[in-house]
C-alpha cells in the first residue's frame, strides 16, 4: 500500500494538508515525519516480519504507552494494527551518535534516562536474550538461513555464562533493550529513548551492556555507564554487563542472519551487519578475561 493510501486511513492525519518526509535509519520499519496543522508526528510502518524476529506489534504498543508515561518516550497518539502503523509524537532534538556515546561526558545523561526507564510502569512481555537467542537459532535452522563459521561451537560457553548470571540475579526492569545511538534523541537539555519493538522487562546489566556492545566502546566506558547508573563502582556489576553485551552481540548476529534472509523491502546488507558483531563476539568468546568475568559476576564486592 502507498504511503499516502496509509496516512489516508489513519483517523489523526486523513482529511487536512500535511507534508511527509521519510525518516533513515529504521531496520524493521519505515519511518514518516508527517507534519500537520494539528501537530507532527512519526508514523512507522512495519517492514519486517514480527514474528520471525520476535517482535510483538500489540506488546510494542503497550511498552511504548509505558515509556510515555515514564517520560521518557514520546507520547502515543495512534496505533493501527491492521495497517501495521503505530504513530508517535516527534520529539524535535538531535539523534545521537557513535561519537556521542565515546564522549564520557553523555555518559551520566544516558544512565540518567536508563533509571528513568526502568524506574517506571513495568511492561507487558519479558526479554531475555538466552531464550531470544536460540529461538532465532532454531528459525535460521529451519529456514536454512546462513549461520556464521563455529557459531555452534560457543553455546556450551553460553551456557556457562548463563549459569553464572543466575548467581547474582536480582530480577528485571522495564527495558528498551536495542539502544543504538539512532534510538536516543538529544533535545539540548535530556535524552530521549524510542522505539520499543524489542522491549520487555529485563536484567538492567543488558540495556547497560547492548548500548556499550551496539556503539562497539571502549571497556573503560561501560565501567563508567555502569557506575553512573548506580552511583557508585560495583565490579560484579560492571562484569555482569560486559557478559550480557557479548550475548547481545551473539544473539543479534542471528537477527542478521534472518533480516539478511527474509528482508527483501530494505535495502541494507545485514550481512554485514551481523558479521561485525559476531567477529567481535568471537574475541571476547576466545580472550583471556571471560573466565575472570564470569567468576567476578557471581560473587559479591
Amino acid at each position: 500500500m502507498a504511503v499516502p493510501e496509509v496516512l489516508d486511513r489513519i483517523p489523526l492525519l486523513s482529511g487536512m494538508p500535511r507534508t511527509v518526509a521519510e525518516l533513515p535509519g529504521g531496520l524493521t520499519n519505515h519511518n514518516y515525519k508527517v507534519t500537520t496543522p494539528r501537530g507532527t508526528y512519526v508514523v512507522r510502518v512495519s517492514a519486517s516480519d514480527g514474528d520471525l524476529l520476535a517482535i510483538d506489534r500489540d506488546a510494542e504498543h503497550a511498552c511504548s504507552l509505558a515509556a510515555a508515561e515514564a517520560g521518557v518516550g514520546a507520547p502515543v497518539h495512534g496505533y493501527h494494527p491492521e495497517l501495521g502503523v503505530l504513530v508517535v509524537g516527534f520529539l524535535p532534538g538531535r539523534t545521537f551518535t557513535e561519537a556521542d556515546l565515546r564522549d564520557p561526558a553523555n555518559l551520566p545523561r544516558v544512565a540518567r534516562a536508563c533509571r528513568r526507564l526502568h524506574a517506571g510502569p513495568r511492561f507487558v512481555r519479558d526479554f531475555d536474550m538466552f531464550d531470544i537467542q536460540r529461538r532465532y537459532l532454531a528459525i535460521v535452522g529451519d529456514r536454512g538461513f546462513r549461520l556464521p563459521p563455529r557459531y555452534l561451537d560457543f553455546m556450551p560457553t553460553v551456557a556457562r555464562i548463563r549459569k553464572c548470571l543466575a548467581v547474582r540475579d536480582e530480577g528485571t526492569v522495564p527495558c528498551n533493550n536495542d539502544l543504538l545511538p539512532g534510538n536516543i534523541l538529544d533535545d539540548g537539555e535530556r535524552l530521549w529513548l524510542i522505539d520499543y519493538e524489542y522491549a520487555g522487562n529485563n536484567d538492567a546489566c543488558f540495556e547497560l551492556g547492548n548500548i556499550w556492545s551496539e556503539s562497539d566502546l571502549p571497556p573503560g566506558h561501560l565501567e563508567e555507564l555502569v557506575t553512573a547508573y548506580y552511583g557508585r563502582r560495583l565490579r560484579h556489576k560492571i562484569a555482569r554487563a560486559r557478559l550480557l553485551g557479548l550475548m547481545s552481540k551473539y544473539g543479534w548476529t542471528l537477527w542478521a542472519s534472518i533480516q539478511d534472509g527474509a528482508n527483501e523491502s530494505i535495502d541494507f546488507d545485514f550481512w554485514s551487519w551481523g558479521m561485525e558483531k559476531y567477529e567481535r563476539a568471537v574475541t571476547e568468546f576466545t580472550g583471556p578475561d571471560l573466565a575472570d568475568l564470569m567468576d567476578e559476576a557471581a560473587r559479591p564486592d
